[in-house]
């Protein structure tokens, strides 16, 4: 493995993370829910459900803050390594996994670990796991 040493970026890496829990901890502070993403889209989904507003501006602000990025510098080339069937499997895939594992890396990973929460911990650990294995398979074993 090789560090692209021009490209490497720890600190935007690192506000970006910082944001990403601060934006968690003001949401359960202020509401008291967790921010798991695929439950709150799940959730804004679902008619009359409870603080669909919240829910729903949180969701937004996902959206607008990336095209926000724009004001400020040239927005980064995005590059998929696979067409758009892979793309679309691999979406229909992150969906299931998020419905069987009752969560996805936001709630389990961000949310679920800072509680200390075992099952979260147990959930993360499992797609972690599973995720380097399929890169492994994929690119070492597949030779794709």
């Amino acid at each position: 493995m090789s560090i692209d040493w021009l490209n490497f970026t720890p600190w935007s890496a690192l506000s970006g993370g910082a944001l990403i829990g601060l934006a968690a901890s003001v949401f359960v502070l202020a509401n008291g829910r967790i921010t798991g993403i695929s439950g709150l889209l799940g959730s804004v989904l679902q008619r009359g459900s409870d603080g669909w507003g919240e829910k729903a501006l949180f969701l937004l602000g996902l959206l607008l803050a990336p095209l926000s990025w724009t004001l400020f510098a040239a927005f980064p080339m995005i590059q998929f390594q696979t067409g758009w069937v892979g793309l679309v499997l691999a979406g229909l895939l992150v969906g299931v996994g998020t419905r069987y594992g009752s969560g996805c890396t936001s709630g389990h990973g961000v949310c679920g670990i800072s509680r200390l929460s075992p099952r979260s911990i147990a959930a993360t650990l499992c797609f972690m796991s599973t995720g380097f294995a399929t890169v492994y398979v994929v690119r070492h074993v597949l030779g794709v």
